[in-house]
C-alpha cells in the first residue's frame, strides 16, 4: 500500500505539494484533491498535524488526529449535528441563570447533560466555545479569565478552560 502523505515544497513556481507516492502539486487545492482521492485528510493533507500558525502544529483537529479521509468526514458530519441540536438559544438561556462568572466547561458539560449526549459523540465543547464567542462579541457576555499561555511572544494566547460573565445594562 502506497503512503500518501503530503508536504508542503518551496519551489520556483511558489506554493508546492509533495507526496510520499512521488507526486508534486501545485498550489493548495490540487494537494487537497490528491489527498482525498487518497483517503487522507484534506485539511492536514495526511500528516495528522495541521499548523495553526507558523511554527506552531498541533494534533489535526478535522480527522482527530488520524490523517484519515473516513475520520474527517465522520468528525464533519458532528460539527454539523452540534450545530443543529446546540443553538444560541440554549447556549443564551444557560447564560442567562448565571450571576457570577462561568466557565466554558461548566456550560458545555450542562449541554452534554441536558441532551443526553456520552462524552465524544459530538464536539460540543467546540460549539459551544463559538456561541460564547459570538454571545461576547455581541456583547453579551465578557471574558474575565486571563490566558493559560502566551504563544510567539504575546501575539496569540492559549486558553484552556476561559471563563466570562454576563454583562449588566444600566437601567436609565
Amino acid at each position: 500500500m502506497t503512503k500518501h502523505t503530503i508536504s508542503p515544497q518551496s519551489g520556483p513556481l511558489g506554493e508546492g505539494y509533495g507526496c510520499d507516492c512521488g507526486a508534486t502539486m501545485v498550489g493548495r487545492m490540487a494537494a487537497e484533491l490528491h489527498a482525498a482521492e487518497n483517503n487522507q485528510c484534506s485539511v492536514c493533507l495526511g500528516s495528522a498535524e495541521e499548523q495553526v500558525a507558523p511554527g506552531l502544529l498541533r494534533a489535526c483537529t478535522a480527522c482527530a488526529a488520524t490523517g484519515g479521509r473516513r475520520e474527517q468526514i465522520t468528525w464533519q458530519l458532528a460539527h454539523a449535528e452540534a450545530e443543529e441540536l446546540i443553538t444560541m438559544t440554549v447556549v443564551r438561556g444557560l447564560v442567562a441563570g448565571y450571576d457570577g462568572p462561568f466557565h466554558l466547561s461548566e456550560i458545555a458539560d450542562t449541554v452534554r447533560n441536558g441532551l443526553g449526549l456520552p462524552a465524544g459523540r459530538l464536539p460540543v465543547g467546540p460549539r459551544v466555545r463559538d456561541l460564547l464567542l459570538q454571545l461576547q462579541a455581541a456583547g453579551e457576555i465578557a471574558m474575565v479569565s486571563a490566558p493559560d499561555e502566551l504563544l510567539d511572544g504575546t501575539d496569540m494566547v492559549l486558553y484552556r478552560d476561559p471563563q466570562w460573565q454576563r454583562v449588566r445594562t444600566l437601567g436609565l
